[in-house]
């Protein structure tokens, strides 16, 4: 059965990297992508000189794509596209949402329809320094960079035995069903100091974990005991990322009865409400706090005043009012 031609896309390129690192040959690097071998060896001529970086072999591909464009993006031959997208990154909106609006307030007029991908590359492709800094520090992660930086061997494949995300039960998705959460660190500085994240999906009732060490024994005994103050009928499941802290997700499982269920690598949109609250706990501990010099009464001072916060997507209630409201309309005892 031939394999079917397929654009490589960001994700894909990250990947390889990775597979590189891990010894991987070309033809084994295909059959991991589901694509074909001729496909993996054009990609490794993307980048001539060196190892293989996914940076530069994606802003090799831009660059050629711009060029079949003689130069010009389609933000940049549409001023009226371009007052759009820059207004709106000026009020701190992500290129998904842009794209999300753009649909929605010209959806039959095909010249302003963009991708969030798309405007990612103009962000990140400026001739001009400056006005690439400019649009950057606009976006809620200010990187220097597109994409995932985490260099060498993917220590996230080493969790044994994962339960991914497509097994979960439909209830998780469609947030009627309260008790499914999602989980996450947040690290501190050097990476060497972290906190948990807990956030209940349909609430957006947050419970923070202060964490002494952050190896896989640590933060299951601290999630263990999070979750130990939750009625059960509140922690039914946690969908986590493919961090190494979570190797011990078995024991987890059996000593909190909430069963872990783990996001595809590089898929951050598969946790949207934890992602979502980590950027508000950004908001207090910015990028090089240090958490071990933080006590336990500033952590739950954050905690409290997220979880009484009202939110948008709530109808402007809380997620402590919340939660309340909707466990007593259970009648969960």
């Amino acid at each position: 059965m031939k394999t079917a031609y397929k654009r490589l896309n960001r994700n894909h390129r990250i990947e390889i990297e990775k597979l590189i690192a891990l010894g991987k040959n070309k033809k084994q690097i295909a059959t991991t992508l589901s694509v074909h071998p001729s496909t993996i060896s054009r990609e490794l001529k993307r980048v001539e000189k060196g190892d293989y970086n996914n940076l530069k072999a994606e802003l090799n591909y831009v660059h050629n794509l711009l060029d079949r464009r003689l130069g010009k993006t389609k933000i940049d031959s549409n001023p009226k596209l371009k007052n759009f997208v820059y207004s709106h990154l000026k009020l701190h909106w992500s290129p998904k949402q842009i794209s999300n609006a753009l649909k929605q307030f010209y959806p039959f007029d095909p010249t302003m329809q963009i991708s969030h991908e798309s405007i990612y590359y103009h962000i990140y492709v400026q001739p001009k320094k400056e006005v690439e800094k400019l649009l950057i520090s606009q976006l809620r992660q200010k990187r220097n960079y597109r994409g995932n930086t985490r260099r060498g061997a993917d220590k996230r494949s080493t969790i044994k035995d994962p339960i991914r995300i497509d097994e979960r039960p439909e209830e998780v998705l469609t947030r009627e069903v309260l008790g499914h959460w999602e989980g996450d660190l947040i690290l501190g500085k050097n990476r060497e100091s972290a906190i948990g994240t807990l956030v209940e999906r349909t609430t957006r009732f947050l419970i923070m974990v202060p964490l002494k060490k952050k190896d896989a024994t640590s933060v299951r005994k601290a999630f263990e005991k999070a979750f130990s103050n939750i009625p059960k009928h509140l922690k039914l499941s946690l969908t986590y990322d493919n961090g190494t802290e979570m190797a011990q997700h078995k024991l987890f499982t059996k000593n909190s009865k909430v069963k872990v269920y783990f996001a595809h690598p590089y898929s951050p949109w598969e946790r949207p409400t934890n992602e979502n609250t980590n950027g508000l706990i950004r908001d207090y501990f910015p990028k090089g706090t240090d958490f071990k010099l933080l006590s336990k009464k500033d952590i739950m001072e954050v905690q409290n005043q997220l979880n009484e916060r009202p939110r948008k997507t709530l109808e402007y209630e809380s997620p402590l009012n919340t939660i309340s409201r909707l466990y007593m309309n259970q009648n969960f005892i």
